[in-house]
């Protein structure tokens, strides 16, 4: 363990249960070489308690801190995607940590522009949809050549890791998060004389940039979903999605690979 990165941030809902459970867990890591900061951003490690939605949220709330290291501590009987340790076993905590079982993986991230103006890093996916019964119209450009014109519900966006979620629910692709690229997965298309779209999700590179142009009829009140939070904003004209530089480097145990997760969540 690096001595230099020992401030742990422990990340959770304060309800009574919960703060009970984590005691034990932070009165083991005060014993050392840790200590314990009750301010995130004097912290080199966030320790995320809960579930993998718990996770995000500590990323997001923590900055996607590209020089921190994000821990995920399940509070389920089961680990998840993003959370490789379960908090009833905090000797098996120890134990990996001081046989060196840890590995560090980076995890790409998506930057999402709004309108040139607002940005938002999601480590999931980004989600556009309609607030009301209506369907949507969007240009779909790639690298600024129009690709498409999509008519339906909505259009995921979403990252290697994210592949997983939201995006396999409508028959996307399972990604290997070791490829740096994105996936733009359709809601319900509707395909006509008029729209058309290629009706199968697709793979971009890293290298390559996502344009979507609302229509002026469907660009009023669409709702943003940026991993497991909404975004609701009145008008909308354009939303630019990229492969972030920034990474989110994770924690986890070295016989815990994405594909067996993949395998003990699917198979």
């Amino acid at each position: 363990m690096d001595m230099e990165r020992n401030r742990l941030y422990f990340f959770y809902k304060r309800d009574d249960e919960l703060v009970e459970r984590v005691k034990p867990l932070i009165e083991r890591a005060e014993r050392g070489p840790f200590v314990v900061v009750d301010d995130a951003q004097e912290a080199n490690i966030i320790v995320s308690i809960g579930d993998d939605g718990a996770f995000l949220q500590a990323v997001r709330q923590t900055g996607f801190h590209p020089d921190r290291l994000y821990v995920g501590v399940s509070t389920l009987p089961t680990r998840g995607f993003y959370c490789d340790f379960q908090i009833d076993h905090i000797d098996h905590i120890v134990e990996a940590a001081r046989n060196w079982k840890l590995e560090v993986r980076r995890y790409p991230i998506i930057e999402v522009t709004i309108d040139g103006t607002a940005s938002f890093f999601c480590l999931n996916e980004c989600s556009i949809r309609s607030q009301i019964i209506k369907t949507m119209a969007i240009d779909v450009f790639i690298d600024d050549l129009h690709f498409e014109t999509f008519r339906g519900d909505g259009i995921i966006v979403s990252t290697p890791t994210g592949s997983t979620g939201y995006n396999k629910s409508v028959h996307g692709a399972v990604v290997d998060p070791l490829l740096p690229c994105f996936q733009v997965s359709e809601l319900a298309s509707l395909n006509s004389n008029r729209y058309r779209t290629l009706g199968s999700p697709f793979i971009l590179s890293g290298e390559r940039k996502l344009t979507l142009k609302m229509s002026e009829e469907t660009s009023h009140f669409p709702i943003i979903g940026l991993d497991n939070e909404a975004l609701s904003i009145q008008h909308i004209e354009q939303i630019d999605i990229r492969l972030s530089d920034r990474v989110i480097k994770t924690v986890r145990l070295k016989d815990n690979s994405f594909w067996d997760k993949v395998k003990r969540v699917f198979l």
